[in-house]
């Protein structure tokens, strides 16, 4: 507007409130400016950030699909630190979006909120009505229902300490003598302060979430609770006590399979009378018959032992006369010797360790031939992919067929190179290795049976491992037994998609209430009902 076409009033009034009202405008205009400055600043720093995300991403995804040329240079992630990347990635890419959310607002402009899933039906719900006041000069007025609108929104109530109080009364009839009383209701710890739920609580979250005693004493004094470590170290020796039996019995049932795995972790321990951390191990017996289409439930077992000999092994797997699939670790090739007759046991090898020790020259661009060797076995897994869950005839037949070619190609392969190279080279160390091991390797392809590596016990072995960042170390030699008896049966839990401290609750009240032996079977985790 021109200012010498502007109209002005004669009223002084009239004229104060024009100047307001213009002063007004451009205050919003100058507002609405700083905002639109703050959302282009906003926008510019989140497309950076994006950037920078975004490329982790595609490192990542060449890291873990990419070709030989994309890879290179790019360490190898395994399947927890993948993840721990993404949750990562997913926390950075929330904060952008809550900054720019914050700006959006600022301009007048919302978010479209996203669609989700419902939640789980069993939860609780519990419902609050908003209703608006009546607006002014409304009052008393009829109102009609046409709609409504519904949010969901998932709330906690913290983990409360609670005392259960048991009061039984004593009677006497009149005129006679003697006293009449309820009789006590059993425990697992006579005279002792802890219920059964709580005793699972403690195992649980100490052998199957990794939070050692001294944490969860912590946690606990913050609600006024003081239970001392020691205290709740010596319910601990007690619970695995009274679960060694099951322990057992679920050693017996693994030993039943047509195909165990076997493996082994180190567990430090305190030296008796010395106050040194010694090396004990924790020995983890697999057996899951799904991949072939078996019934059973999948299931672990470990043992505590102050050695990694081939004693502890054979010692373990005592009467069992199937196939043991295995790491190249020397100490179970005793257990497949011709030499034992009838007691030998079929021993299957891993592909998986023969992998990682070419594709670490792969990674480097050390050897040609790792690398050929590590996009040839890529093509081993893909058959396996297709033929999980099928029957063992199924999955021999398309391994004669598809995987056989392959694997006799990396042999002669391995074996023409070998005479070429360097005996002392990391190349040649890998082929020895793989040649040293051919028929152990080579009996996956015509058994349906055995699996092409041993990572199924590998994954129930690595929670132990985690827990052992925690925990430092067993503490002692009962400690380590209490050790893989709990986490024996709390990993099988999970392998049965149960929950773990649902199912030690109730079996340790029906350990206190004198459940028999003879129905041990219907106290596994794989038969719990809640």
């Amino acid at each position: 507007m021109n200012p010498a076409d502007l109209q002005l009033p004669d009223d002084v009034d009239a004229l104060k409130a024009m100047i307001i009202a213009l002063a007004g405008k451009a205050a919003r205009a100058d507002a609405l400016e700083a905002d639109v400055a703050v959302l282009r600043a906003t926008n510019a720093t989140a497309d950076e950030r994006i950037a920078r995300l975004t490329s982790i991403l595609k490192m990542l995804e060449r890291a873990r699909y990419g070709k030989r040329s994309e890879r290179l240079g790019v360490a190898a992630l395994d399947d927890e630190q993948y993840a721990f990347v993404f949750e990562q990635i997913e926390s950075g890419l929330a904060e952008i979006e809550a900054s720019l959310e914050k700006a959006r607002g600022a301009s007048g402009t919302k978010r479209t909120p996203r669609s989700r899933k419902g939640f789980a039906p069993h939860l609780e719900r519990i419902e609050q009505v908003i209703e608006l006041e009546d607006p002014p000069g409304r009052e008393g007025q009829q109102k009609l229902l046409i709609g409504e609108d519904v949010s969901e929104r998932l709330d906690v109530t913290p983990t409360r300490f609670r005392v259960i109080v048991t009061r039984r009364p004593k009677y006497a009839y009149r005129g006679e003598d003697g006293v009449i009383q309820a009789p006590a209701p059993a425990h697992l710890i006579e005279a002792g302060i802890p219920t059964e739920a709580l005793l699972a609580q403690i195992a649980v979250a100490k052998y199957a979430d990794g939070l050692p005693l001294y944490r969860q004493q912590a946690i606990y004094a913050r609600d006024g609770v003081e239970l001392d470590r020691s205290l709740m170290a010596q319910w601990m020796g007690k619970v695995g006590f009274e679960l060694a039996p099951l322990a057992d019995y679920l050693v017996s049932r693994i030993k039943q399979g047509e195909r165990i795995f076997a493996d082994e972790t180190t567990l430090p321990t305190l030296a008796p009378g010395s106050g040194k951390v010694k090396t004990a191990w924790l020995w983890a017996y697999a057996r899951d018959d799904r991949t072939f289409g078996g019934t059973a439930p999948p299931m672990v077992a470990y043992r505590f032992e102050d050695s990694r000999s081939g004693d502890c092994v054979a010692r373990h797997l005592d009467g069992y006369r199937g196939i043991l699939q295995v790491d190249g670790y020397a100490a179970y090739n005793r257990l497949g010797k011709a030499d034992r007759g009838k007691d030998a046991l079929t021993l299957a090898g891993c592909w998986a360790h023969v992998r990682r020790k070419f594709y670490e020259l792969h990674v480097n661009e050390s050897a040609r031939l790792a690398t050929r060797t590590v996009e040839a076995m890529a093509a081993l897994w893909a058959v396996e992919e297709a033929v999980r869950g099928q029957s063992p005839q199924a999955r021999g037949n398309t391994r004669q067929e598809q995987s056989a070619p392959i694997v006799a190609e990396l042999f002669a392969l391995w074996e023409a190179e070998l005479a070429r190279i360097s005996a002392k080279s990391s190349l040649a160390e890998a082929i020895r290795y793989a040649l040293s091991r051919r028929e152990v390797l080579h009996r996956f392809v015509a058994d349906g049976r055995i699996e092409i590596d041993s990572n199924i016990v590998e994954r129930a072995i690595r929670p132990q491992t985690i827990t052992r960042k925690n925990a430092l170390f067993a503490g002692s030699d009962g400690g380590g037994r209490t050790w893989a008896t709990l986490a024996t049966l709390l990993t099988t839990a999970r392998m049965n998609d149960v929950d773990p401290s649902a199912w030690l609750t109730q079996t340790l009240e029906r350990i206190a209430n004198g459940w028999p032996n003879s129905d041990i079977e219907a106290l596994m985790p794989w038969n719990f009902k809640a």
